[in-house]
């Protein structure tokens, strides 16, 4: 059956201008026979009625699903605290409604790159003033912070994508808050790490999130070799001029048969999951530079028999640390913790091998 399209009558097109629009619900009367409609046609039917109101300024149909939550008289207003809202990762879509009422609603937002940030503002037409807080100014900008927020005001934090305190400023000024007693209010969103491993095809049972390696040679080996002994899966951010030399260490710390996920411009238009082992990356990444953010998993150690490391492979391991500047019995500690030898062994080992090095302190 094929139905007619709706004429309203002069009356009811101008109580339907004066009224809000997404107030709006029709009534029965004896202008308009009244039918069970499809959903279609009752969307048509609501945007067609728009067309009547002449004196009212036309805006995009998704603007009014946006302010919805905020023009809703059952939602309480928000509550003086540090909001560490997170932002997209890079696809704007992303971001959460609760999210744009926060910071709609802020008095000032922090914003890791004002710039890159204002992109992000203005694109949800938020006009909340924006105050630059970042790894470099985060002990200076501290104090007035606090002092608004003291003051009752709302503060809102994002980083350039994702959560604030995640690998971003953040951390700091929560543990001043909650030191104060100011409230502070996560806004969850994208995260990377997640969004990365929860397709990555490797375990997510258990994971362990490392972030940004160490840039000191030392203290990265270090870290790798723990993560390369434990049977979580393991997530490292890793930037795009890093990544040859991850791969190179990656390679020897873990061995070259460990399956890897390289997950880069997570969200963006050239996203992009590799999946092999870390010899496989190592030899594919060699010639080919990466581009945009990266975040890199490998999968925990599979093989739980004890596999005694080589005397040479100790001595190295513990000459590489020296020579990066731990003192001996530090050396020894990194390696006993990251492999199957007793630390009693490799402090023997350790004391053979370099004893004209050892400390008045060791013993």
């Amino acid at each position: 059956m094929r139905l007619r399209q709706l004429q309203l009558p002069s009356s009811a097109a101008s109580s339907l201008c004066a009224a809000p629009f997404h107030s709006w619900r029709p009534r029965p009367s004896r202008f308009i026979r009244t039918f069970t409609s499809p959903p279609s046609l009752s969307r048509s039917l609501s945007l067609r009625s728009r067309s009547f109101c002449s004196n009212s300024t036309s805006r995009p149909f998704s603007e009014f699903s946006a302010a919805a939550p905020e023009e809703s008289s059952k939602r309480a207003p928000l509550k003086p605290g540090l909001y560490l809202v997170g932002t997209p990762i890079g696809n704007l879509e992303d971001i959460t409604l609760r999210a744009l009422r926060v910071l709609r609603s802020a008095n000032v937002i922090l914003s890791e790159d004002t710039r890159h940030s204002g992109k992000l503002l203005q694109h949800y037409d938020i006009k909340t003033p924006l105050l630059s807080y970042h790894k470099f100014n985060e002990r200076q900008r501290e104090q007035t912070v606090l002092k608004r927020l003291k003051q009752g005001e709302i503060v809102a934090v994002i980083s350039d994508a994702g959560t604030p305190g995640i690998s971003d400023p953040g951390t700091e000024l929560a543990k001043s808050c909650v030191e104060e007693n100011i409230p502070v209010i996560p806004i969850p969103g994208p995260s990377a790490l997640v969004a990365a491993l929860s397709a990555s095809g490797l375990s997510t049972e258990e994971f362990t999130f490392v972030g940004f390696l160490p840039k000191h040679s030392g203290a990265r080996r270090e870290r790798l070799l723990i993560s390369a002994n434990e049977a979580k899966t393991q997530i490292f951010y890793v930037p795009p001029h890093k990544l040859h030399q991850f791969l190179e260490e990656g390679s020897t710390m873990f061995s070259k048969s460990r399956r890897c996920v390289i997950a880069r411009e997570i969200t963006k238009i050239h996203e992009e999951f590799w999946r092999g082992s870390l010899g496989e990356a190592k030899e594919a990444f060699l010639t080919r530079q990466a581009k945009g953010e990266i975040t890199l998993l490998i999968e925990g150690k599979t093989d739980c028999s004890v596999e005694m490391p080589s005397e040479d492979q100790l001595e190295n391991e513990l000459r590489h640390l020296m020579s990066s500047g731990h003192s001996l019995s530090a050396a020894v500690k990194v390696v006993a913790e990251g492999t199957s030898t007793s630390r009693k062994a490799v402090y023997s080992l350790a004391l053979r091998k370099f004893g004209q090095q050892r400390e008045g302190g060791d013993d």
